[in-house]
């Protein structure tokens, strides 16, 4: 039988760290003299009183190493578990939210989807908009420690190829994640304090550049204001692009340039495509806007270098209504936000890697075609790339289109519009951030849209962040024979 307990001890444990965070908001508040703090006061309260009484109750059934199937349960699990505590100040805050917008706030900031259902951000308390940075920030560093860490060792999605790349970690889980997770968090926080301080020379107060930092480094996208960084002047757009750039790079990669070793960070063949993809999209969307208005424009260049990174990233700022930009932008930028960034960054989406081993695999295909005798082996980065690996990602493939597919037609189901299905659907499973159309594009929020839908968005959410697969084998059967 399943032995649910070591699960139970580390969201126990994660949920009551969540709990200690609130602590950070509820101290913005106090120091802004204002009545909201004590919202994040009987959140923490709880919260950690929950993770506590949790991780004690599990605790006997704690070991060195996790099976499989407890694996997956525990990556799941976190996932699940967080966001239904992350959303009480919500639900007892300022916002008043309901249980199921509280929720979709808190599972898009945790997943860093970005999409999100409150406006008038501008006058809600500093606790409130800190603490949706808290957790996006959180998010993305969790979602590095189990991209490097579990995905690899679950063999999900093609992240195998990565084993090499990081740690020997099976049978080890828990205490190598801890190693690894020592490491990116070091690379990590300096990255955000570093991009706080260049937000602040780009004419940020404190409080912005923080929160702005915390929620570019992870990609996720919450702004402090309705008019997301259209709030803001050129620099810190500027500033914004050169981070949600070096936030999709592999943090490995950065682990080994911190320890004196830049070849690998210069040599990475999935950096290389993931940047002249970015190029390449930059100059076709500056290019068709200044065609049209056929004057070189700084400002259309930045606001097209901007936007295109946004959503490539999966970061989901704003600093324009892109939908003015005609079907042409609109179409290449919702694919756009379909590529995503590196595997093991905090960037969102399919991964660059993968669409260069689909490609790889296609390449074989039509040289054995094209000479049925010779031997023909997919490569990647100079090496061969084995079957089990190019099964599993274009198994990724056909599992992200047929969910995004019934994914559309349940939204369409609920009364959503072709556009806002569609975008809609892609956005969450992507943890892109903002749709198209009118009601969840650049210019609106999520709000409006029905119970069911916030609902099927946030599962979307939740298993695109996890890759799909991790979260779909718990509904088989043989999973729970194993």
């Amino acid at each position: 039988m399943l032995d649910l307990r070591p699960v139970g001890y580390v969201i126990g444990l994660l949920v009551a760290v969540l709990g200690a965070t609130m602590v950070l908001p509820m101290l913005i508040d106090l120091a802004e003299g204002r009545e909201h703090w004590p919202v994040f006061a009987e959140s923490a309260v709880i919260t950690i009183l929950t993770g506590g009484l949790i991780a004690l109750s599990c605790a006997n059934g704690v070991r060195e190493g996790l099976t499989i199937q407890q694996t997956f349960l525990l990556t799941t699990g976190v996932w699940l578990a967080l966001p239904v505590f992350g959303a009480l100040p919500f639900m007892l805050g300022a916002t008043e939210a309901r249980f199921v917008d509280a929720f979709f706030e808190a599972m898009s900031g945790l997943t860093t989807t970005g999409s999100t259902v409150f406006s008038g951000l501008d006058t809600m308390p500093k606790g409130l908009l800190l603490w949706r940075g808290i957790l996006q920030w959180l998010g993305g560093i969790g979602i590095i420690v189990v991209a490097m860490v579990f995905l690899p060792e679950l063999r999900v999605g093609g992240m195998q190829i990565f084993r090499t790349e990081s740690f020997d970690t099976f049978g080890k889980i828990l205490p190598r994640a801890t190693e690894i997770a020592s490491r990116i968090s070091v690379i990590y926080v300096s990255l955000t304090m570093i991009c706080a301080l260049s937000y602040v020379a780009a004419g940020m107060n404190a409080f912005d550049a923080t929160v702005h930092a915390m929620t570019t480094i992870a990609t996720g996208g919450f702004a402090n204001y309705d008019a997301s960084f259209a709030a803001f002047g050129p620099a810190a757009s500027y500033v914004a692009t050169l981070f949600m750039l070096l936030a999709a790079l592999p943090f490995v990669r950065f682990v080994q340039l911190s320890a004196g070793t830049a070849r690998p960070l210069l040599q990475d063949t999935q950096i290389h495509a993931f940047l002249i993809t970015a190029l390449i999209i930059v100059l076709l969307i500056a290019g068709w806007n200044l065609s049209k208005q056929r004057v070189i424009d700084e400002a259309a260049v930045r606001v097209a270098l901007f936007n295109a990174v946004s959503l490539m990233t999966g970061t989901g700022y704003a600093s324009a209504d892109y939908m003015q930009w005609g079907s042409f932008a609109i179409a290449v930028l919702f694919f756009t936000g379909l590529i995503g960034g590196c595997a093991g960054s905090t960037a969102c989406s399919i991964k660059v890697f993968r669409y260069q081993l689909l490609f790889a695999s296609i390449r074989s295909q039509l040289q054995k075609t094209r000479s049925p005798h010779g031997i023909f082996t997919p490569r990647y980065a100079g090496r061969p790339v084995s079957d089990d690996v190019l099964s599993s990602v274009m198994s990724f493939f056909v599992f992200f289109t047929v969910t995004l597919g019934l994914l559309s037609v349940g939204l369409a189901m609920t009364g959503l519009d072709f556009i806002t299905s569609v975008s809609g659907a892609a956005t969450a499973l992507g943890n892109i951030g903002p749709g198209f159309g009118d009601q969840i594009g650049p210019a609106g929020n999520f709000a409006s849209i029905n119970d069911t839908a916030k609902w099927l968005l946030a599962a979307a959410m939740l298993i695109g962040r996890l890759e799909l697969m991790v979260v779909y084998v718990i509904f088989t059967v043989q999973f729970w024979r194993a």
